[in-house]
């Protein structure tokens, strides 16, 4: 190589090394930015991943290079730096404390392990419990079903989001699969007895009719699990997940019993601040309740005003309040901005045929992180 080109080299490389410089200085201004969303996420009790968020700021950055051979590798360099942006807030989340209803192993469990991986998860025995330990502060965040495609509405989690002071940050929709659990060596035909919840029973009621077996009631699956373990009974076994069978050391006897194969339950988080989506959000929505006045046509027209403003209700239904005979409460879900132009439009004239409105939360679907 020629003295010339030596030289030329050399500035090459100091050019770069200066680029470089100013690269660390903006990923350490970026980083600190990325600590600050993670902070907020953890007081908010927000997930990590948001993949609506990330596939913008994709987007964004390929628009920004002008050079066509170049924008494949800065993809590739965006989805890296945001990989690292993850699991830097994963170190921030890890004090994050979720609660949940049941035991390790229960749907619940693996529902709150998949939206929050790297957070401490705190059983309570019941939906109240683990709510209330939110409104205490004694958790972060709570993750409790409202919603299963066979089964309904969970009407307690409906009656805490009602009376309760917590937001609804985010819904998650768990595929459920029951499946067979048994002690080593149990075939099907060994099987007198099925222990689990009622609603998984109710569930798997065309395998539990067609196997003639006869059903034990059990709080949740995952404790019908250990009951399965503890009694060590090849005549009795539990209908709950493969993560229960690995945790208390069962074999899956029969896999995917549902009598549906599109068995999902939706899981709200439940914390104490509102995160308000917004149309920056792809997909945003929301959960509102009310009361309407006992007025003839008055939920006829709350829902109607819903509709003017541009609102798509995806959700609607009724529960009776407690301390009033005869008199209900309504819940709806819908997609749009409640908090812009026209959802503050609608909440306002919505209050013309309504005794009380209450905004439960703002959100967008959450999709398990993945790190």
């Amino acid at each position: 190589m020629t003295k010339k080109a030596t030289e030329e080299l050399k500035e090459i490389r100091r050019r770069i090394t200066e680029i470089d410089n100013k690269m660390a200085e903006l990923f350490t201004d970026r980083m600190e930015q990325v600590k600050k969303v993670g902070e907020y996420k953890k007081i908010n009790g927000i997930p990590i991943y948001d993949p609506e968020r990330e596939e913008q700021v994709l987007k964004n950055g390929s628009e920004r290079i002008q050079e066509p051979e170049l924008k494949s590798y800065y993809v590739s360099f965006l989805k890296n730096l945001m990989e690292i942006a993850r699991r830097y807030q994963s170190n921030i989340l890890e004090g994050l404390k979720v609660g949940y209803s049941g035991t390790e192993g229960a749907f619940a469990h693996i529902a709150a392990s998949k939206i929050f991986p790297t957070a401490q998860k705190i059983a309570y025995p019941g939906f109240k419990k683990a709510y209330e330990a939110v409104e205490r502060g004694e958790c972060d965040c709570a993750v409790l079903p409202v919603e299963n495609s066979f089964a309904g509405d969970v009407d307690q989690v409906n009656d805490l989001m009602f009376a309760g002071s917590l937001f609804v940050n985010g819904m998650y929709d768990l595929a459920v699969t029951h499946d067979l659990l048994g002690i080593e060596g149990t075939d099907v035909k060994d099987i007198k007895t099925v222990v689990s919840h009622p609603q998984a029973l109710s569930q798997c009621a065309s395998f539990i009719k067609e196997n003639e077996l006869s059903e034990m009631e059990y709080s949740n699956t995952a404790l019908a699990a250990e009951y399965v373990k503890e009694k060590n009974d090849p005549s009795v076994a539990a209908i709950g997940s493969a993560e229960s069978a690995k945790l208390f050391g069962l074999s899956v006897i029969a896999r995917s019993i549902n009598d549906e194969r599109t068995n999902t339950t939706r899981f709200a988080v439940f914390s104490r601040v509102e995160s308000r989506a917004s149309n920056n959000t792809n997909s945003p929505y929301f959960s509102l309740m009310f009361t309407a006045r006992n007025e003839a046509g008055s939920l006829a027209e709350a829902l109607s005003i819903i509709g003017r403003h541009g609102f798509n209700m995806r959700t609607l239904r009724s529960r009776p309040m407690k301390e009033l005979l005869w008199q209900y409460y309504f819940y709806v879900e819908a997609s749009g901005d409640i908090y812009g132009e026209e959802g503050r439009l609608c909440l306002e004239e919505m209050k013309s045929c309504c005794d009380m409105i209450k905004v439960v939360g703002s959100y967008g679907n959450i999709k398990e992180q993945e790190i």
